[in-house]
Order: structure tokens, then sequence, then C-alpha cells
């Protein structure tokens, strides 16, 4: 697949190359932006990216575009591709080319362009009598785009502001064979069926509700999940010597401003008045770990000090931003804060990294490695950062991990690691984090007493390994599909008795799984067993263990698993011996 650079050179390049993907599907915005022209020549255009699964294009029309306008506008878009019509890349001085686009009647590109700076030479790309303000890259040909789909509308504010018009959004994506488009749409079915705000609504695990946009209500199924999340993060916490710190939720704006958060982050925080003076609900915990570790003298003998902290934060997301459990105002962060000496870097940047693998590892996660570095709004000298992503570097060599560089893209007061996991489906998400940090021990003036009786800095990580707890939960609803590994299902065994008759026995069954510290329910309901069984597997629960009278002769459940069907009679001794190893290796 040959490709135009931005540039305008033009080079070899494959689908699997990340350069060759943005090419073929950036091509893919413009195609579908040329047919929506074609179609219809009043509207305005916006903006088309390619992005990660594929494109958009957003539009100014006056026609509501929906679903059922799609399959007129990808009819043209094939017209398009069979024309095979050229790209071709050309470039104007800025002053011409705002004329150039004001005749074509763009408002939008017109104000792309005032905004670069003056003397900027602008770059075009012209497929047939189609025209667009565009860096590029594009793939020589329209027919190159073998296989595409639109795949939904939805509404997007010009530039991501709330405060101007509100266009339409179309997505689509594209590859370069029809298998693979298939494989996608067939992903997209599933991920559908797993939709996380369908299961947890269906499940009883949480709700979302107007009179909190962003703020996750969570019911008592879904408290039973989170907690044995959070039981979780403390005993592997415990067993790695963190200790556990909880800081205000609201803290004063001087202290936002020592942070760098006042300056960096403002626009995401939640702000009120309290005695006339500003303060703002924490967007981060970071700042209060700094004033536990502040709020006491330390030696070198005391470091690595490891500190995290379950805690509450809140984050002004943009309404159209908000979905489900996945993107909240308001999400528990775990945590933690290590303060240590500059040798201890290494050593503790692996330690971390290990811990996220065991508990990747344990839900069954895959996930790959990017290294983000400097972004242009940071704090500190470039030797300082240079100086902390190379401590980084060095730690994902010596584990042997393979990583990715994203440039630019680092905290804004250090580099991180960050970990993108993979679900069952082929998803990524990115959850976990590792950020070094230089910068916070200055701005609040951190001291340790060294072994030359001196006074020094420490460095500190910031390290998240959930990311968000809610996030994540909603990350294992769509990866288990709801069905839950045994020892975090809310409900992990139904007893269901066959008559009336065998009440007696099937409370006594559940008097036994409740005295050993299973979560479990019965049903004497007077509704048919076949009935009582599909009800509990709808429900996604782990087992159910049916009891008849023969049963209650010979002190025996019936067990059902739902993954594996029927197993079979056991005595119940058996099953609790076999359910209670399943829940302690959390398998």
């Amino acid at each position: 697949m040959k490709i135009i650079e931005k540039d305008g050179s033009i080079v070899e390049c494959n689908f699997t190359d990340e350069v060759g993907k943005h090419a073929f599907r950036h091509t893919a915005s413009h195609i579908l932006a040329q047919a929506v022209k074609r179609l219809y020549p009043d509207t305005k255009l916006a903006i088309g990216p390619a992005i990660d699964d594929g494109f958009y294009y957003d539009f100014d029309t006056e026609v509501p575009f929906t679903l059922e306008t799609l399959p007129e506008i990808e009819a043209e878009m094939q017209k398009i591709i069979k024309e095979n019509i050229a790209l071709e890349r050309f470039t104007m001085p800025r002053d011409e080319a705002i004329a150039f686009v004001e005749k074509q009647g763009e408002p939008y590109k017109v104000e792309l362009i005032r905004d670069l700076p003056e003397g900027e030479t602008i770059s075009f790309f012209k497929q047939g009598d189609f025209t667009d303000l565009c860096a590029g890259p594009h793939v020589r040909y329209t027919s190159a785009i073998k296989a595409f789909k639109l795949t939904s509308v939805a509404g997007a504010y010009w530039r991501g502001s709330e405060k101007n018009k509100m266009l339409t959004r179309i997505y689509g994506t594209a590859f370069p064979a029809k298998a693979d488009l298939e494989q996608y749409l067939d992903r997209l079915e599933e991920a559908k069926k797993r939709d996380h705000r369908k299961l947890g609504k269906e499940l009883g695990l949480f709700m979302m509700l107007d009179e909190g946009p962003g703020f996750p209500f969570f019911l008592p199924d879904g408290m039973i999940l989170k907690n044995k999340l959070i039981d979780f993060w403390r005993e592997i916490h415990r067993r790695e010597n963190y200790v556990e710190i909880a800081s205000p939720v609201i803290l004063s704006r001087k202290l936002w401003e020592t942070s760098g958060h006042w300056g960096h982050y403002k626009n995401n925080m939640y702000t009120t008045t309290i005695d006339e003076e500003d303060f703002a609900i924490k967007p981060m915990n970071c700042p209060g770990g700094l004033l536990v570790y502040k709020s006491d003298m330390h030696s070198y003998r005391d470091l690595p000090i490891r500190m995290g902290e379950l805690g509450l934060v809140h984050r002004h997301e943009k309404s159209g931003a908000l979905h489900g459990l996945m993107r909240v105002r308001c999400f528990t962060q775990d945590d933690a804060h290590i303060f240590m000496t500059e040798d201890q870097i290494t050593s503790e940047i692996k330690a971390v990294a290990k811990l996220i693998d065991e508990v990747y590892s344990l839900f069954g996660f895959k996930y790959h490695v990017e290294l983000s570095t400097m972004p242009e709004d940071h704090m500190g000298s470039e030797e300082e950062w240079a100086h902390a992503t190379q401590a980084l570097r060095l730690a994902l060599d010596e584990l042997n991990l393979p990583y990715k560089i994203n440039e630019g893209d680092g905290a804004f007061y250090g580099p991180k690691i960050d970990f993108h996991l993979e679900d069952s489906i082929g998803r990524t998400w990115q959850c976990g984090t590792i950020q070094l940090d230089f910068q916070l021990p200055q701005r609040f003036e951190l001291e340790y007493t060294g072994a030359d009786g001196e006074k020094h800095r420490p460095i500190m990580i910031h390290r998240v390994v959930f990311g968000s707890i809610e996030r994540f939960i909603g990350i294992l609803i769509e990866h288990y599909a709801g069905k839950f590994p045994t020892w975090l299902a809310p409900m992990q065994v139904k007893v269901l008795p066959i008559s009336d008759k065998v009440n007696d026995y099937a409370q006594l069954v559940v008097n036994e799984l409740k005295s050993t510290g299973i979560r479990c329910e019965l049903d004497t309901r007077p509704e048919k067993i076949g009935y009582k069984i599909r009800e509990a597997q709808m429900r996604k629960v782990p087992y159910m263990l049916v009891v008849g009278v023969k049963e209650a002769e010979e002190g025996t459940v019936s067990v059902r698993s739902r993954d594996n069907g029927d197993k079979g009679a056991m005595l119940l001794s058996d099953f609790l011996a076999d359910i209670k190893a399943e829940i302690d290796q959390k398998k």
C-alpha cells in the first residue's frame, strides 16, 4: 500500500503499521466527507480524523443525519471507491488558503487556518471534485479502501466545547479485507451484548440517575463486588508493606496552587468557597499524601515509604463524554505514593510493575506497555525530565517488558508508564500507571535525613493498579459478560428446593453455606424448578444447588454449574470444600 506522507513524499506501508492504518482510515474519512458533499451540498465540513478503531467526520447540516441515512451515504462512498480517484496533495500560503476555503463556503476550515501561525504553509488534499484542508497522510487512490462500514451517528460540539454549536458526527471503520471488517463487526455485536450499562442494570449492580449525571449509585450487589475488589487490594498491599491513609475530599486553593493543579488542571476541578476562601474538591489524592509525608521527620532508613489511599476523587467531565462507569465525574482511585531515594527508583518501579502484572493476570487480562514522555505543558527542567524518563526506561529494560514510546503524553509533573490491558474480546483499556515525579517533592519541600546527616529531597512514584475502581468494575462486567468468577460474584450459590416438602432441608443447606462465608440465597417460590434454574442462570449465579426428597434423605445436593452444567449429586461437605478452595485460590 503506497501512501502520501505529510511532506508529500510517497512511501510503501502496510496496514499493520500505525502510519499505514492511520492513512488508510483517514482516507476513508475523506471519502465519507466527499459522499456527504455530493448528496448534501449545503453541508459544512468540520474535522475528520482517523481514530483507534476507525474514523469519524463532523458535519454542520440542516438535514438531520440518522442511522437510516447511513446506507445512502455508504452507497455513495462505494461509488467514489470504484471511481479509483487519485489523491493529490498541494499547498498554499496561509492568506491564500483562507481565501480558498472562504470561497468554498467552509467556515470551520477558515477558523482552523486562522488559528495557525502567520507564515505557515497550508496543506490540502484533493480527490476529484472534492478538496479538504488536511496534513495527511493518505493512500494514493480511493480504490484502496476495500471494506468499510459506517457504524453510528452522534452529537459533538465544535472543538469539544459546550459553548460551541452541536455538530453531527458520523463514525465508521475500514479494513483492507472484508473478512477483517466482518470480524470487527462481530466483535461490536458481542460488545453490545456485554455492555456494562445493560448488564449492570439487569444484574442490579449500579444505576445512573438524572439527579446525579456522572455520579454512579452502587446497589447492594454492586457494593459486594466493589468491596471484594477493595479487600483484594488491601490484601496484596499489606503483603507488599504499604501503609494506608485517607486524606480529606476538600482542600484549600493554596494547596492546589502549590501542587500545580490550580494552574494546570483547574478546568477539570470542582471549586467552592468556605469562610471567604477558595477550596477545591480533590481531583487527585497526591497532595494529601504529600502532606502526610511532610507531617513527620524521616530518615533514609525509613525509605521507601509506600503509602496507599483509596480516595474518592471528583473531576469535571463534559456531559457528552460521560459513559456508564467508564467515564464518570467521581470515582475511587486506588492510589499509592512511594517516597524513596534515587538509588531505589529502579527496584521500586520493578516491584510496582510486578504487582500490576499479578493483578491483571489474575483477571485473565493480557496487556501492553507505553512509556509517555514530557508534554508541552510541564513543570521542571528538561534535564530533570530526561533523568526521570531514563529511570523508567531502565526499569522496563531490566524487566524485559516490551514498550512503545508515547511522545508528549506524560503527566505535567513527570513521565509515566501506562498499562493498556486487553479484554476477552480484544478491546484495550488504559488502567494501571506508574508516574515518576521529581517535581512535587520539590514544590512541597519534602525532606529526609541521609546517612551523611544532611537533608535530602525524596523522589516520588504515583501509581494505580485498578486506576478507577468504578471503571475497572465496568471493564470486568464486559470482560466476563457479567459471569464473575466465584470469589467475586455477588451471589455465589442459589439453593433451589423442588417442592415445599424439602424447604426445611434447603434452609439447613443455606445455613451451612452462610456459616462458612458463602454468599447464597434460598428460592422457595412456588415455581417449577426449570424456571428457577433459568432465572438463576440469567442472574449469572456460579452455582445452583437443587434439592429434593432424595437429597434431603441422603444429605446431598444436586450441583449445577453456571459454566459447566449439571455436575450431579454431591455430599454437601464435599461441595463446600470445593467451592471454598475455588474462592480461596481466586480461580
